[in-house]
């Protein structure tokens, strides 16, 4: 797998698509003045006791305040108070830990009254940014994340992330961690580090814990509802969890953001600085890597597959419902049972993917096509998991019910994503709403397709005039129209005329 990055940084915000081996799997929108980010660290003010939830609300700056509750304040957080209240009062000359008098760890069972106070100022870190009606969420558990590894002041826990399984290898690590990090920090080791060097986990600690440092001083001149720690720009927390090997390239359509990310990739990995390459083209960076093509294709109410199978994807209140349809896929040499089996799982690997770009949180419900055999069912859960196991986000697969239906949770830390991939109508002055003219070609071609498997002679394809020029039209001496490359890829006559009495986005297939 070869994974790109594509960064368009318009006026007011940087939109930034990742890409697995060409199909678009992630994209993000940063506004420039981005404030309240996920691992941003806020000096807030508690503005409200409420113990029926057992709970505060205190504000960082923003409109709404941020949500607080008793469990998210973690076991060190008298010590955590103790060291901002000597921070601000000027009482610390060092951000050292090491001669710092811990105060007992908090009762988990114990409540919010005996934790905090109206007024009382506090150090607290974005754990879910604003969504909707709601302020974002806090937590007084400060984490300060890094290449290889998390690192968690007034803790000294060292722990590893599950997914390096090597027991020799996690001994190594934890051991090499143990005798390199400064006392009082506890560390989570991530996947990354698997087989790192002493060099490369040294130094990323003491990036870590220059940051601690910062917040530190930044704590004496602080007043609450400022912001102490801002987190990294979207494209570089991606670099950092997901630069490896496989990264292939990072195109960028703005030499500032160039610079800064070959600063950020040379002191990660400098090996890969040469990967960051400027977009020069006069052609749009979406449209020149297909990426405008696929947000239309990827953002819809309908999410066409292959071969003619869609999803149908609807979002309530509550949850999410994605259905499962397959159109008219049906191999003639199989039965019910396998066709549904292929239709299935070629549905979860979307799926997964519609989860990941589109950041659905909560709870979604998915109607697989039903299936009698109980091996098919185990089958086809064990494929969702698989094709679920690189999201980043924190989730759960329950297995089929009997109805065929798929129940996942998965974390929900940002507002969804959502894209109208909807245009205005030209027919009616704009009165109305088509669906994107960019997927008209595909559309086409997938009805092609699904013809050409049932239908030996020539197919004959009506559309609007402008449609049928651009699909007739040569592009240079040497190169042939979009109707040749059917033909010559089906391997029958494809006949494309136009028909004024279509609509723009019309097609038929003419007997």
């Amino acid at each position: 797998m070869k994974y790109d990055l594509i960064i368009d940084s318009r006026p007011s915000e940087v939109v930034i698509a990742l890409l697995r081996d060409g199909l678009l799997i992630e994209l993000h929108k940063e506004k420039h003045d981005n404030n309240f980010s996920v691992g941003d660290i806020y000096l807030g003010k508690v503005r409200k006791i409420n113990p029926g939830l057992n709970a505060s609300f205190v504000n960082v700056g923003y409109e709404k305040d941020g949500f607080l509750h008793y469990l998210d304040l973690g076991p060190q957080f008298n010590s955590y108070k103790k060291f901002t209240k000597q921070a601000i009062n000027k009482k610390l000359n060092t951000a050292s830990l090491k001669n710092f008098r811990k105060e007992p760890n908090l009762n988990k069972d114990g409540v919010i009254n005996d934790a905090l106070k109206g007024g009382e100022v506090i150090l607290t870190q974005i754990s879910k940014e604003p969504i909707s009606t709601k302020g974002p969420r806090l937590t007084t558990e400060i984490s300060i994340a890094g290449r290889y590894m998390i690192l968690i002041p007034f803790s000294d826990k060292v722990s590893i992330s599950q997914k390096i399984e090597d027991q020799k290898e996690q001994k190594r690590l934890k051991q090499l961690i143990r005798s390199i990090k400064p006392h009082g920090f506890g560390v989570i080791i991530r996947t990354v580090a698997l087989g790192k060097k002493v060099a490369d986990l040294d130094k990323d600690l003491k990036n870590l814990y220059k940051k601690w440092q910062g917040i530190s001083k930044k704590l004496k001149d602080a007043k609450p509802n400022t912001r102490i720690y801002g987190e990294l720009n979207k494209a570089s927390v991606i670099l950092r969890d997901l630069l490896n090997a496989e990264f292939n390239s990072i195109y960028v359509n703005n030499t500032e953001l160039q610079i800064e990310l070959k600063e950020y990739i040379s002191r990660i990995a400098p090996d890969k600085e040469k990967i960051v390459k400027l977009h020069k083209k006069d052609t749009q960076i979406f449209q020149e890597f297909n990426v405008t093509k696929q947000i239309k294709g990827a953002f819809g109410k309908n999410v066409n597959m292959k071969k003619g199978t869609y999803l149908v994807i609807e979002h309530t209140e509550a949850l999410h419902v994605i259905d499962v349809n397959s159109g008219k896929k049906v191999d003639a040499k199989k039965d019910q049972e396998e066709n549904a089996l292929a239709v299935n799982l070629e549905a979860a690997a979307e799926v997964a993917r519609q989860l990941r770009l589109r950041d659905m949180g909560g709870i979604i419900v998915v109607d697989f096509i039903d299936m009698k055999k109980e091996q098919n069912r185990k089958i086809l859960t064990e494929k969702l998991k698989e094709a679920m196991s690189t999201d980043k986000a924190k989730h759960n697969v329950l297995p089929p019910t009997k109805f065929g239906l798929i129940q996942i949770t998965r974390q929900r830390v940002r507002p969804e994503m959502n894209i109208d991939t909807q245009e205005n109508c030209p027919m009616c002055s704009g009165n109305g709403k088509i669906d994107s003219s960019l997927l008209l070609v595909d559309q086409i071609e997938t009805k092609i397709h699904n013809l050409s498997e049932i239908n030996k002679g020539m197919i004959h394809i009506s559309t609007h005039p402008f449609v049928a020029s651009y699909i007739n039209k040569k592009e240079g001496w040497f190169s042939s129209s979009i109707s040749k490359e059917w033909s010559r890829k089906f391997n029958r006559q494809i006949l494309i005329t136009g028909d004024e009495r279509l609509h723009l986005l019309e097609y038929s297939v003419v007997k």
